[in-house]
C-alpha cells in the first residue's frame, strides 16, 4: 500500500514513544510505502485535495527517518490517509478536517473520518454512554459548577479541547483558588468546561484502552500519576503500566466498539478510571509503543493489518 500520515512536524516526533512512528515502522516492515505531510500543507486545487508529501525511509533506530523525495500529490492517490495531528482542536484543525472531507469526496480513504473528528469531541463523546460515566456537568456557569462541587465535594474540571492533561484541575470546597480557576477555564463564563466527580481510583491509573476498526486490543495501558499529582497522563509525568483488561474494561470497550466502527472512528482511545469512562479519544490516540514493549502485543502491526483488511 501507499500510506500518507498527516502528522505534526517530523523532527518533533519522539521515536521511542510516539504511536505515529510505530505505525510508520510497522507499515514499512509489512512492505508498504510511507509518506508524511502536515495539516498546514493540505490544499485544494481545481476541487481536488492535494498535499506536499515527503516520502520517508523509516528506520528502527533513534535517527528514525530520512526524506527520500518530496512532491505534491492528490490524497486520493493513497490507499489510506491517516490523520494523526495532535489537538488542540482549534480553527486550524477544524479547517484541515474540512479539506480532508473534500479529499473523501474525491475518493480518498481518511482514517479517522474527518466528519467524526469534528462531530465527536473527546470529552463530550462520553455523554453518549451515560451508564459508564461518573456524575458529569458541562457548563460555562461558575455558579452551576459551584453547586456541582457542593454536591460532590471533590471534582475534576477540564477544558473541552486540550490533550495530555493540559488545563485539568482538582477542586475541593476549601480550595482558595477555586473561583480563579473557574474564571480562567471558562473565560469568565464565555466557554463551557467539563466537571466530573473525582475518582480516587486514579491512584491505580488512568487506563487507555484501544479499539482498532471495531476490535478491542486485549491490553490496557494504565497511566499512574506521580506523587502529588492527580493526572495520570504520560505528558504530565505519569508512569505507564500495561495490564490485561478487567471485566468492566472489556464491557465498556465492547459496548463502544460497534458505535466507533459505525461512525468511522477507525482508531479509538478510551480512557477509563476505575469503572468509569472519562474520555473517548479520536484525534491521535497513543499508547502503542508502551503496550508493545511491555507485553509483546504489536499494536502498530495490528493497526496496519486492519488497514490492509479494510
Amino acid at each position: 500500500m501507499k500510506l500518507l500520515f498527516v502528522v505534526d512536524p517530523l523532527a518533533g516526533l519522539k521515536p521511542y514513544k510516539d504511536s505515529s512512528v510505530a505505525m510508520m515502522r510497522a507499515a514499512v516492515r509489512r512492505g508498504h510505502a510511507v509518506f508524511a505531510t502536515e495539516a498546514r500543507q493540505i490544499h485544494v486545487m481545481s476541487g481536488v485535495t492535494h498535499a506536499a508529501c515527503a516520502r520517508l525511509d523509516v528506520r528502527a533506530d533513534d535517527d528514525w527517518y530520512r526524506v527520500t523525495d518530496t512532491s505534491t500529490l492528490a490524497l486520493h492517490e493513497f490507499d489510506a490517509v491517516v490523520m494523526r495531528t495532535d489537538p488542540p482542536v482549534d480553527i486550524d484543525y477544524l479547517l484541515a478536517t474540512h479539506l480532508l472531507g473534500i479529499a473523501e469526496s474525491n475518493g480518498a480513504r481518511v482514517l479517522n473520518r474527518p466528519a467524526c473528528l469534528r462531530d465527536f469531541n473527546e470529552k463530550l463523546a462520553i455523554l453518549n454512554f451515560p451508564a459508564f460515566i461518573a456524575p458529569t456537568l458541562v457548563s460555562a456557569d461558575a455558579v452551576e459548577i459551584g453547586s456541582f462541587l457542593a454536591e460532590h465535594l471533590d471534582i475534576i474540571v477540564k477544558p473541552l479541547t486540550e490533550m495530555g492533561g493540559s488545563g485539568i484541575f482538582r477542586l475541593t470546597l476549601t480550595d482558595p483558588n477555586r473561583n480563579a480557576i473557574l474564571e480562567t477555564l471558562t473565560r469568565r463564563g464565555g466557554r463551557a468546561i467539563m466537571a466530573q466527580r473525582y475518582l480516587p481510583e486514579i491512584r491505580d491509573g488512568d487506563k487507555r484502552i484501544l479499539l482498532i476498526d471495531g476490535e478491542v486490543v486485549p491490553w490496557a495501558l494504565a497511566r499512574i500519576p506521580r506523587a502529588g499529582e492527580t493526572r495520570g497522563n504520560l505528558a504530565a509525568g505519569g508512569t505507564a503500566r500495561a495490564q490485561p483488561l478487567s471485566v468492566r474494561d472489556r464491557e465498556i470497550a465492547e459496548m463502544i466498539a460497534p458505535w466507533a466502527k459505525r461512525n468511522g472512528i477507525f482508531l479509538t482511545g478510551l480512557d477509563v478510571i476505575g469503572n468509569c469512562l472519562t474520555e473517548i479519544n479520536v484525534t491521535s490516540p497513543t499508547g502503542f509503543q508502551e503496550i508493545t514493549a511491555q507485553t509483546g502485543h504489536d499494536v502498530a502491526a495490528q493497526f496496519i493489518a486492519a488497514i490492509e483488511q479494510a
